[in-house]
């Protein structure tokens, strides 16, 4: 019988995998970065959406959302730092994306990092 985070590791890939392409090639490489950059992280469906978590049962830090544009998310259950500099006490929370390159895929990595440190 499959674990919690089994079924839910899942139900994520299919849903992804439910996609069209290139959108589905697309968050499956942000997954894949997600789960290299914070391997702790716990994949499942949060309100319908990919999405990331300390635990099966905790509420989700981080969310893949596939409108109009993809989207990822820092949600609300996530500890949040001032983005100083040019945007002083501004906090990011999303960022919108059409393809994914390597210094993308690397700011992904350190988004993530960032929402489980």
């Amino acid at each position: 019988m499959a674990t919690k985070d089994e079924k839910n590791l899942t139900q994520v890939i299919d849903k992804i995998a439910a996609m069209d392409e290139p959108r589905r090639s697309t968050l499956q490489r942000v997954h894949d970065v997600i789960m290299a950059a914070a391997p702790t992280l716990k994949p499942r469906i949060w309100y319908g959406m990919p999405a990331y978590a300390a635990s099966a049962s905790t509420p989700a830090l981080l969310t893949l959302r596939n409108d109009e544009r993809l989207n990822l998310a820092i949600t609300e259950k996530a500890s949040f730092r001032a983005a100083g500099g040019a945007d002083g006490e501004l906090m990011p929370a999303a960022w919108y994306f059409e393809t994914v390159d390597d210094t993308t895929e690397k700011r992904i990595a350190e988004i993530v990092c960032s929402v489980v440190d």
